[in-house]
């Protein structure tokens, strides 16, 4: 894994104020897409979801509020500090027996195929995709795990089609934003990545290409908020 050992690095630095940061950065337009995400996700009745890229918990402990009981819910993340901060909420809302969070890589996924009804990811897709060598990797192992008729469920940033609102954007990403997440959590090179990651991220054309070409059907992409995240669903045949 010496390709990731760079993220995993970042990522197992910034828990403590991860989830802050986020709301602050987005103005808390982040849990409300999320919500809306995993609202969809429950509505489709799976009996097995797994939020992959789970972080701190945020979405897993969605779809566990949304979701009957009898639902298996798992959240999955290489780095075990924010899995540390994912259980430590769980049990801070009561959640901790309606979720599951196991440490995994997302290119050799502890479970057997067809498993999940459905799989979500949010604000986890880019890294696993852009400029990534082993994206190819990545899809199939996420299609291995997944029954056929299983939905993929993505909440990304995008980039906005009007070029005035998506340099405004840019500007924001990759100057405010990394200065405003440093000063709050004092690690300035994870927020440079995150808002360099973002404003270079492909456009919602090329992510529903992307998915396509690696073997999902039925793509379906909305645009929220200018075009600035877009929230996809794809299927396993």
């Amino acid at each position: 894994m010496p390709m990731r050992k760079p993220l995993l690095a970042m990522f197992n630095t910034v828990p403590k104020r991860y989830d802050l940061v986020n709301r602050v950065l987005t103005l808390g337009f982040d849990e409300r897409w999320r919500k809306q995400v995993a609202k969809a996700c429950i509505d489709t009745k799976p009996d097995r979801v797994m939020d992959l890229c789970c972080g701190t918990g945020d979405m897993a402990l969605h779809l566990a509020r949304l979701a009957p009981a009898s639902v298996e819910i798992t959240g999955v993340d290489f780095s075990e500090p924010m899995l540390d901060v994912a259980w430590y909420k769980a049990e801070a809302c009561g959640l901790a027996s309606r979720v599951t969070f196991k440490t995994g890589d997302a290119a050799d996924l502890p479970y057997e195929n067809d498993y999940f009804d459905a799989i979500t990811i949010s604000y986890g897709f880019r890294n696993l995709t852009y400029k990534n060598p082993m994206r190819d990797k990545f899809l199939a192992e996420i299609l291995r795990v997944m029954r056929p008729g299983g939905r993929f469920m993505i909440l990304e940033t995008c980039q906005p089609d009007i070029t005035p609102i998506r340099k405004l954007y840019h500007f924001y990403l990759k100057k405010l934003s990394a200065t405003m997440g440093a000063l709050i959590s004092g690690q300035k090179g994870a927020y440079k990545y995150l808002g360099q990651s973002a404003a270079n991220y492909y456009n919602a054309s090329e992510v529903c290409r992307l998915l396509l070409d690696g073997g999902f059907n039925s793509v379906q992409c909305k645009t929220l908020l200018w075009g600035i995240a877009a929230a996809y669903t794809a299927k396993k045949a």
